[in-house]
């Protein structure tokens, strides 16, 4: 009996002793952390949707803190967030550019009054597994002529945690009073059809196909046939035609409308992206 108590004293004494060595380390060899770097990260929404270029929230934080990253990254938090973030670190906020993800492609699914389709055309008919990726795989890039067009399977709406995309009449479409402008969208979309542009911007474009005018028409009665006639009616400049499609330099740009009145298609549309952007579809 007695070596036992002698046994449990020894593991004790030893208890004891590794305790306070490992107490004693831990103040040493501790790493000091700033207190900032804790309210930073709450500053943030917590969405980790990857839209400021870091792996979440908290490692935008600590860059922030490391004078790494700039304030106002943050789609989802938007202006509140940076106000916040620029408090904790002691300077002012800068502007806040709000921007929206732009599905580039009006080829809805419909038909004209004669009951012809209308939008994009298709070369065959998909049964497969209901991703835009896999149906890229099959039947010659998937099953619409454009190789350009949304295949409209709903990538990007599985990975909106807004709720601000939805895939309508066979096109994805966003709603920019939701949209916070994190491009987890654009991230999954295999045709790279989505593009941030900023929300308060009147005129967009929404096409992405640099084929020939021909064979676009072939494949979409809604698609940029280049034909030039924006370019020549901007008296700013800013928008040009560049291997069969019109782009639009908004930094140039004064939101006249007048390429859109001119546009044989429909696809350069003249409204706030408050509205729908893609409400035409031409025949």
């Amino acid at each position: 009996m007695q070596e036992i108590w002698i046994a449990l004293a020894i593991l004790g004494g030893m208890g004891l002793v590794f305790g306070l060595v490992l107490a004693v380390a831990s103040k040493v060899f501790a790493v000091e952390t700033d207190p900032r770097l804790e309210e930073l990260t709450e500053a943030l929404p917590g969405a980790n949707c990857g839209g400021c270029g870091y792996a979440g929230c908290a490692a935008y934080a600590e860059a922030v803190l490391k004078g790494q990253a700039e304030i106002g990254k943050c789609a989802s938090g938007g202006p509140a967030a940076a106000e916040k973030m620029a408090k904790i670190m002691g300077v002012e906020p800068g502007a806040f550019v709000r921007r929206v993800a732009l599905v580039r492609c009006a080829g809805q699914h419909g038909v004209d009054e004669d009951g012809k389709a209308t939008g994009s055309k298709m070369k065959g008919y998909y049964e497969g597994i209901e991703d835009c990726l896999a149906a890229t795989k099959v039947a010659g890039r998937g099953p619409l002529i454009c190789k350009f067009g949304c295949l409209g399977f709903g990538n990007c709406t599985k990975v909106c945690q807004h709720d601000a995309i939805h895939v309508v009449d066979g096109v994805a479409k966003v709603d920019h009073e939701k949209c916070v402008g994190c491009m987890m969208c654009a991230e999954v979309c295999p045709r790279n059809l989505i593009i941030p542009v900023e929300y308060d911007k009147r005129v967009v474009i929404a096409c992405a196909s640099k084929a020939k005018g021909a064979v676009t028409i072939r494949g979409c009665s809604a698609g940029c046939v280049g034909c030039g006639k924006c370019e020549k009616v901007c008296e700013e400049g800013a928008i040009h035609v560049d291997q069969n499609l019109a782009f639009i330099d908004y930094t140039k740009c004064t939101s006249c409308g007048k390429c859109a009145t001119v546009c044989p298609k429909h696809l350069i549309t003249d409204a706030g992206l408050t509205a729908p952007a893609l409400e035409h579809s031409a025949g």
